[in-house]
């Protein structure tokens, strides 16, 4: 389907991912935006209305208030892309990350119902799914994951907080944990789309700047049952990510702890990684307003450990990048129109 001028409706426009989206789309001609007066976003049967005349409907809206929306749509040809968290695991959506599996384009491209990623789910998946689908890592292999994200990822209140000058957050915090009863709401879809048997355990943290984040999943090699090497993980994601335009994968030069020997190894093999190298520290700041994500692989010979951690803004392909990349892709356009 190569729909010009198709007419999108983004549910929730005036929330922190609903103006990332509407940002990227604004200066597009090749799709028509409608639009709700401020007095009439909250009509039900304003919202109604434009929900059954658009083409593609983007829902950034609380859980409920998304499935409220979803069940306004009485028109069968509206598509929709479910930001939140209330679709993401939900029989009948297909989950919109189109470099998690082969194949996942051409699922999201024929989808009615595609449920856009988590951020740290994406970053997640990103590093472990390729390693599940080869048989490196078990579904029932116990993983933990650490990330840290920019405080616009927590939304309005979150925002609020952190920017407010008389506030806590604004004058003592660096950084802070959180999801301390191990129940984060990203953690069924990475367990899900991850092919795990068992959630990972998952430490997630927010720092006192607005954008970016890291996510991280270390694993002991020796304790897998193939005892893989360094060269053998990176390898397995870079071949998983190869000839991607918005997901890359580091080389492995310039990782902490390796030996020059495995270096020159990964170096000699034609699929050893791309032109980025691996730098000595990273920053969750350092792809912050670009739609991409690298990967990078960190390995220590000795130790048999590496550190997989994904590099991406949380509101850029952990959110509005992603929603308009799926959009690309269910109207059959370039899946990078207005992203690079």
């Amino acid at each position: 389907m190569n729909d010009v001028n198709a007419k999108v409706f983004i549910d929730g426009a005036a929330g922190t991912t609903g103006l990332e989206i509407r940002e990227r789309l604004a200066e597009r001609n090749d799709l028509s935006l409608l639009h709700l007066a401020d007095a009439a976003r909250k009509d039900l049967r304003a919202r109604a209305k434009a929900l059954n005349e658009a083409d593609v409907v983007i829902l950034c809206l609380p859980d409920d208030a998304a499935r409220e929306a979803v069940s306004l749509i009485e028109n069968p040809a509206v598509r929709v892309i479910d930001a939140s968290t209330a679709h993401r695991t939900a029989p009948g959506w297909v989950f919109g990350f189109p470099e998690m599996e082969p194949g996942q384009r051409a699922k999201i491209a024929s989808a009615n119902r595609v449920s856009n990623p988590g951020c740290y789910s994406t970053g997640f998946l990103a590093l472990v799914r390729p390693l599940t689908r080869a048989g490196i890592i078990p579904a029932d292999f116990p993983l933990t994951a650490n990330a840290v994200s920019g405080y616009s990822g927590g939304g309005k209140s979150m925002i609020e907080e952190f920017e407010k000058k008389d506030s806590q957050a604004y004058t003592e915090t660096v950084m802070r944990t959180y999801a301390l009863t191990l129940s984060h709401k990203h953690l069924p879809e990475m367990q899900m789309h991850a092919k795990l048997a068992h959630p990972p355990l998952f430490a997630p943290s927010v720092g006192r700047f607005y954008r970016g984040m890291l996510v991280e999943v270390p694993l002991q090699l020796w304790a897998l049952p193939g005892k893989p090497t360094t060269i053998q993980i990176h390898k397995e994601l870079f071949d998983a990510y190869r000839g991607e335009k918005l997901v890359e994968v580091a080389s492995l030069e310039g990782c902490i702890g390796l030996s020059k020997e495995t270096i020159a190894a990964s170096l000699r093999n034609p699929g050893g990684g791309l032109e980025i190298r691996s730098p000595a520290t990273l920053d969750p700041e350092m792809l912050k307003l670009t739609n991409g994500m690298k990967l990078f692989v960190y390995g220590n010979d000795k130790y048999g450990q590496v550190r997989l951690i994904a590099l991406l803004d949380n509101l850029g392909k952990g959110a509005g990048g992603a929603a308009v990349q799926n959009l690309n892709i269910m109207l059959g356009l370039p899946e990078t129109t207005g992203l690079v």
